[in-house]
């Protein structure tokens, strides 16, 4: 019997190491398809030009949520959607979890990022006081998509 219970602690001790030698594959996360100029904006942290098109779309849209254009991620609900005259699509507030802060390359602004993907959607400001957050996500339409309230 104790031979029998030391033959299956060495097997289980050679599987174990076995195990640990083995590295799992990456699986690819497959994400949208972008554009160009949503290249340009998501991956290479560019801007896109205040008050264009898409900007009059932006404030016509009804209730929903706002998702990553690259991943998908829920970032924003229209709830937090305001009108702050900049050009840019504005929030006061983000879905939790949704949205990571980092000091921009400029040192002076903190850029925000889909804490998903890591896509670029634009800066935050605090201290504004155009909402009674007092916080300001000034998002790159390009950056995000509207899926309607059902």
């Amino acid at each position: 019997m104790k031979q029998i219970v030391l033959s299956l602690l060495l097997l289980l001790g050679t599987l174990s190491s076995q195990a640990d030698q083995l590295k799992l594959k990456e699986i690819p996360i497959e994400y949208n398809t972008l554009t160009p100029d949503e290249e340009y904006v998501i991956l290479r942290k560019g801007t896109e030009r205040p008050f264009g098109a898409n900007y009059e779309e932006f404030q016509a849209q009804g209730a929903g949520t706002y998702v990553c254009r690259q991943c998908n991620n829920p970032l924003y609900t229209t709830d937090s959607k305001f009108d702050s005259h900049c050009g840019w699509p504005s929030f006061d507030d983000e879905i939790d979890g949704a949205v990571k802060r980092i000091p921009d390359a400029d040192g002076r602004r903190i850029e925000i990022v889909c804490n998903n993907c890591g896509g670029h959607l634009g800066h935050v400001f605090l201290g504004e006081r155009m909402t009674a957050k007092n916080t300001r996500h000034c998002v790159n339409y390009t950056s995000i998509k509207f899926v309607p309230k059902d």
